[in-house]
């Protein structure tokens, strides 16, 4: 729908209605956007469970054969089609050649994370160097940590929002433990100002600039997770350095959301799971970014073998030949079965590109927005009609593709009458 590009969501939804002689909330609309979509064909790569399937559809309201209506990819991506295959593959060549797996087949299992770096590199913005696929998002975290947090008496905080992922909390708060220092003291939490529901870059950079020479690390989210909000990770970036700070980001409700560009950007480190937007199945594999700046300085606090030279790495010397980069933070080979539904899903995101993407995620996410706002505006000529507030920014470029939901009603009795009628989304909390 290219003749839309440079309008906002509400301008284009007006426009196709005008176009089409209709409402802008009729179905024509809708049909209309799915009928111009130039990456339906994407969706048969994915499986998208059926209504009847879930445990809380109720039949006697909704058609069980009909696919769900699934929001809850911020928590957990849907299945890729080939992760069933590849899976299969791997459990028949280990059963068929057992060790010789290792170096033989598809994905030979001594480096089958190698084959995909580049398809991962692509979804962040990276170079394929800067990027190590491994572990899981907080051990990452903590790897990342142990080398770019180096406090001092006079530089020793973390800087985080105050409604943080609570791992990521947890981890920044053990970080400045396991150096001997207060968390009461060097976590500097940032907070929305009172009667606003998310911060504001301009008071983010103002904090950075008052508090920046005694702060070791800025550590945000990309995306954040209760919000929706979407950081301006170059500013961020930027002003933190120019204090002298580390900068890293948590990028699992980015990663494969938003376009990123950590590179460009001259991000420090970052890390994200691969479970919500990347769609690799619960506790996938997960992603570890070191700009290339740092390959040769900055090095792992922890060894392990995966973080030796392949080359030589079965030679079994005991004599580190130290990886440089990211890739030398590698302790151990990874799960086969688990790169495999990962490969799935990043050969689908190869198909096409996160700016074309990031455009129909703009579009879609504004057309709900649209609908929300014209049924569910506050009026307050009508107080007990039902209305919902959109806390996530209602500028685009402040968001990803979720929005977050306050409603006038009891909450519990909303969230159950969508999940008996077949849409899956996150519990309300």
């Amino acid at each position: 729908m290219e003749e839309f590009v440079g309008l906002n969501p509400e301008e284009v939804v007006e426009k196709v209605s005008d176009s089409l002689g209709c409402s802008p909330t009729s179905a024509e609309v809708a049909h209309y956007f799915d009928k111009h979509d130039e990456l339906q064909h994407l969706r048969k790569n994915f499986v998208v469970p059926r209504i009847k399937d879930l445990p809380t559809s109720d039949l006697e309201l909704v058609d069980g054969e009909k696919e769900c209506i699934y929001l809850v990819g911020n928590s957990l991506g849907l299945q890729p089609r080939k992760a069933k295959q590849y899976i299969e593959e791997e459990l028949d060549n280990w059963g068929k050649m057992g060790i010789h797996g290792h170096m033989i087949g598809p994905r030979p299992w001594a480096w089958a994370e190698n084959t995909i770096e580049e398809l991962m590199a692509n979804v962040v913005g990276a170079k394929k160097e800067e990027i190590a696929i491994m572990n899981g998002l907080t051990v990452n975290l903590h790897l990342l940590l142990l080398s770019f947090y180096k406090p001092t008496a006079a530089r020793h905080k973390i800087l985080l929002e105050e409604m943080a992922f609570p791992s990521d909390h947890y981890a920044v708060e053990s970080q400045i433990r396991l150096r001997g220092f207060d968390p009461q003291t060097s976590m500097l939490l940032m907070s929305p100002k009172p009667g606003e529901k998310t911060l504001k870059t301009e008071d983010i950079l103002e904090v950075i600039q008052r508090e920046g020479e005694s702060i070791a690390v800025v550590m945000f989210s990309g995306v954040q997770y209760y919000t929706g909000q979407l950081f301006d990770m170059a500013r961020i970036t930027e002003a933190g350095q120019n204090m002298g700070c580390f900068v890293g980001f948590d990028c699992a409700h980015a990663a494969g959301n938003v376009e990123l560009q950590l590179h460009d950007w001259g991000v420090d480190f970052a890390c994200w799971c691969s479970y919500k937007y990347i769609n690799s199945g619960a506790g996938g594999i997960a992603g570890a970014f070191i700009h290339e700046k740092h390959k040769d300085t900055i090095k792992p606090a922890l060894l392990g073998w995966w973080g030796h030279d392949l080359k030589s790495r079965f030679q079994m010397t005991n004599k580190m030949e130290l990886q440089p980069g990211v890739h030398g933070f590698r302790l151990s080979n990874q799960p086969i079965l688990l790169v495999c539904p990962l490969q799935a899903s990043l050969e689908v995101f190869n198909m096409t590109s996160m700016l074309a993407l990031r455009r129909k995620s703009l579009l879609l996410t504004g057309y709900l927005e649209y609908l929300i706002k014209r049924y569910y505006t506050e009026d307050p000529s009508e107080p007990q009609k039902p209305h919902v507030c959109i806390i996530t920014p209602s500028d685009p470029r402040q968001r990803g593709c979720q929005l977050s939901l306050c409603f006038s009603v009891p909450i519990k009795s909303v969230f159950e009458g969508l999940e008996k009628r077949g849409v899956a989304w996150t519990p309300p909390t």
